[in-house]
């Protein structure tokens, strides 16, 4: 009946906001990735993996559109529902989709519904400054926030295609500041993505909340990869910093270990998967 009271009881706890920022002030790398089903968030959960994403990269490693636009809030709601089911330690994180928090109001009856149907712990919507407001409603209502900041692949059809953000110095310099604001405004995790190592390593010497990287270089707090990437389940051309950590393994669970044995050991990335 009261299971956080049994968790407590487990040899490593249920990941929490806390753990995560305590990790950061240590030291020690978190290790994240996506899952899609119960399946799958089993096997990330027992790899010792911190944090889970439902992403809306579903919408091309799931449904098999060519961006994550078409990804509905009930797409979202529905697998969140299913990893959910699957972990045990893990924290769990859900996207936000593409016009679903373009208001306060609606930011928040639509992050309610992914934390009460979907069982997330919290809600991760991508932009900058122009997110403060939203950050600032859901944080007042009690809602766990990721801001996601670099390349925002809602934004694809916008920025014409998906690139590295913040090599100019002025763009870096934004960045920065928009994170610093989205951390006042009550965002308790900031995600990087597609940026250069030295740009998100300023940014994350400049926050108190963990900072995580996907294509961000080897000085963020910790590494998020998609799940079908390392599995070496996704065809054709894969990003830069993504590793095929299935390579050498007999099992997916061993590919999964092996990534976050990499992550802990600051062993990934190599300069191969990085952007400068």
């Amino acid at each position: 009946m009261y299971t956080q009271l049994e968790q407590r009881g487990m040899p490593e706890p249920p990941v929490n906001v806390s753990t995560l920022r305590k990790m950061k002030n240590d030291g020690d790398p978190i290790a994240c990735l996506t899952a899609y089903d119960a399946s799958f968030a089993v096997l990330v959960d027992a790899a010792g993996t911190d944090l889970v994403l439902v992403g809306d990269s579903l919408g091309m490693v799931i449904q098999g559109h060519d961006t994550t636009v078409p990804v509905t809030v009930d797409d979202i709601v529905y697998h969140s529902r299913t990893v959910a089911r699957g972990l045990r330690r893990a924290f769990l994180v859900a996207d936000m989709p593409f016009m679903s928090y373009t208001k306060p109001d609606q930011a928040l009856d639509n992050a309610v519904r992914l934390m009460q149907e979907g069982g997330a712990m919290m809600v991760k919507l991508e932009g900058g400054d122009d997110q403060v407001g939203i950050v600032e409603h859901l944080a007042r209502h009690d809602i766990p926030v990721c801001a996601h900041l670099g390349l925002k692949p809602q934004s694809v059809h916008k920025i014409g295609g998906f690139k590295v953000q913040g090599r100019e110095p002025d763009k870096a310099r934004e960045m920065l500041v928009a994170a610093q604001r989205l951390q006042d405004a009550g965002a308790d995790i900031v995600l990087l993505e597609c940026v250069p190592n030295e740009v998100a390593e300023r940014v994350t010497q400049a926050l108190d909340v963990p900072v995580i990287g996907i294509g961000a270089g080897p000085g963020v707090d910790g590494q998020i990869l998609v799940l079908y990437d390392i599995l070496d389940i996704t065809q054709g051309r894969t990003p830069r910093f993504v590793k095929n950590f299935q390579e050498g393994c007999d099992s997916p669970l061993k590919a999964l270990q092996s990534y976050v044995r990499a992550v802990k050991e600051r062993t990934y990335p190599e300069p191969e998967h990085c952007f400068s």
